[in-house]
């Protein structure tokens, strides 16, 4: 092999180290079929289609069937992915939505077996709406994700009940800016919300 020969050059570059890189840089490896991609994007967002899986179907077992799935399904399907139309987590949310839904459709034919059976009209399954749970869940986990100040200020803001004005004077921050901080991170929020519901239909 002759020096600069270009597959010397391919055997030599070191690998992309997935792990430090953007969620648009991971989407499109993932998008171009580079396994350690994959292997991110399930440390990255495994858990939170997981935790949407669990609270939708209340059931461990059926919540790592569809994480599996939801993963298997995304990498088999990459080359639909679209970058324009939303970000790699919400095409794997919105995968999740359709998985649940399939599960949730076969539990209602199961219980309508069961009513037939044991002829109780009265049996009876109250769920939060599917839509709502994963809006709620998706925006938790987003919230999780928002640096600080800008997270810590949200959270205690909507999770601890606490006003702007306490929040500034626990921060030692001026009012304007924790109020500055709050709107640039709902508008965050929901921008991240609308990529997950563009998937979802």
């Amino acid at each position: 092999m002759t020096e600069g020969d270009p597959a010397d050059t391919e055997m030599t570059r070191p690998p992309v180290e997935w792990r430090n890189a953007t969620d648009a840089d991971l989407a499109a490896g993932f998008a171009d079929g580079d396994d350690a991609c994959l292997e991110e994007s399930f440390q990255r967002w495994g858990s939170l289609i997981y935790t949407i899986a669990y609270r939708a179907l209340d059931s461990s077992s059926e919540a790592e069937d569809i994480t599996q799935q939801v993963f298997v399904g995304a990498w088999q399907a990459r080359a639909n992915y679209r970058e324009s139309k939303g970000s790699l987590p919400g095409w794997l949310v919105g995968i999740a939505r359709h998985r649940i839904a399939d599960r949730q459709r076969a539990r209602g034919r199961d219980l309508r077996l069961v009513r037939a059976v044991t002829s109780d009209a009265n049996v009876q399954v109250k769920q939060e709406p599917l839509a709502t749970l994963i809006d709620r869940l998706v925006l938790a986990d987003e919230l999780q994700r928002l640096p600080d100040p800008r997270g810590v200020i949200l959270r205690m803001a909507f999770w601890e009940g606490q006003s702007y004005s306490q929040i500034a004077a626990e921060l030692e921050l001026p009012l304007g800016t924790v109020k500055s901080h709050s709107r640039r991170g709902l508008r965050q929020l929901r921008a991240r919300l609308e990529e997950v519901t563009s998937w979802s239909t």
